[in-house]
């Protein structure tokens, strides 16, 4: 089995425990929040729905990205994973958001809710469950760096802070103070917002081709030099091609250099710059120095 497949199986098992996960927590938050009219555990329940879906989205459409390049899709299907992650970050901004408006609304109208020790029951095992996939997810991710397990870990997380902005609620209730509820529930909105933004931020630069940081460019430069026979540095350009790299630049050697030994030199340093960190690909054109047909550009020079 090659390390794409396994890579591909471990995406798979992770995406579909997600999918479990959530369909259990919905049950049970379901069931207990119609039981006892609590609407804390019933917007938890229509959060998880939407995980749902995320997670079935990222099942079905991200391990595509794991298929080999083919006719259609010459360069790899790296940008579907990324692709996937902004599909999941943009629904963790929209709950966030509907969860803000349903906290707004409590704080206007109040809030009507009978207690129940099942009430904490149900959202005990919510949030071991969502710790359990957030745990798993991302012992999963350690080894594939995929950006929608990122994501789904994050939706996660954010799905334990709502679990314990309703315990809030709930515990608010038992103690007389029933507007706990939906001022936990404003706070943690803002942060599953907050959470949303980021995730859908980063996927886009992914998606776009955004450059890289400085540094990351600065270290490029530094690995091509490095190299003996490399006499200067041009037209160098970092790109994002999906979660990984693309690089492609021009380097200067020595124009008398034999055509077998530059191709050697080329080699050497598209492996060099393939072993980088997130590097994906390398294109690396060899010019004779000393000619300046090229743009000058002083920091790479």
């Amino acid at each position: 089995m090659t390390d794409a497949e396994d890579d591909r199986r471990g995406f798979t098992r992770a995406a579909g425990v997600n999918v479990l996960g959530n369909a259990v927590k919905i049950v049970v938050e379901g069931a207990v929040g119609l039981a006892f009219g609590s609407v804390a555990l019933l917007a938890d329940a229509a959060h998880s729905v939407a995980d749902l879906v995320a997670s079935v989205v990222v099942l079905i459409w991200g391990r595509s990205s794991y298929d080999r390049p083919d006719d259609t899709h010459p360069h790899g299907h790296d940008r579907i994973e990324p692709l996937t992650a902004l599909f999941v970050g943009s629904i963790i901004a929209l709950l966030g958001l509907n969860l803000l408006y349903e906290s707004a609304q409590g704080l206007l109208y109040g809030v009507d809710v009978r207690f129940s020790p099942l009430l904490l029951a149900a959202l005990a095992f919510a949030i071991a469950d969502m710790y359990l996939l957030y745990w798993y997810t991302t012992r999963i991710n350690e080894t594939l760096d995929s950006t929608a397990l990122k994501a789904l870990a994050a939706d996660c997380l954010n799905d334990i802070y709502t679990s314990v902005a309703a315990v809030v609620g709930v515990l608010g209730v038992l103690l007389g103070y029933p507007l706990l509820d939906p001022i936990a529930g404003a706070l943690v909105s803002l942060l599953v917002v907050y959470q949303g933004v980021e995730i859908s931020r980063e996927n886009v630069d992914y998606l776009i081709g955004a450059a890289p940081d400085p540094e990351t460019r600065t270290q490029v430069t530094e690995t091509l030099r490095a190299h003996p026979e490399v006499r200067g540095v041009h037209d160098l350009t970092v790109f994002y091609d999906g979660p990984v790299l693309e690089v492609e630049v021009h380097v200067e050697v020595d124009g008398d250099m034999p055509f077998r030994q530059a191709h050697d030199v080329e080699s050497t340093l598209v492996d060099r710059l393939r072993n980088l960190e997130d590097v994906g690909d390398a294109h690396v054109h060899l010019d004779p120095s000393g000619i300046g047909e090229w743009k000058e550009c002083p920091d790479e020079q």
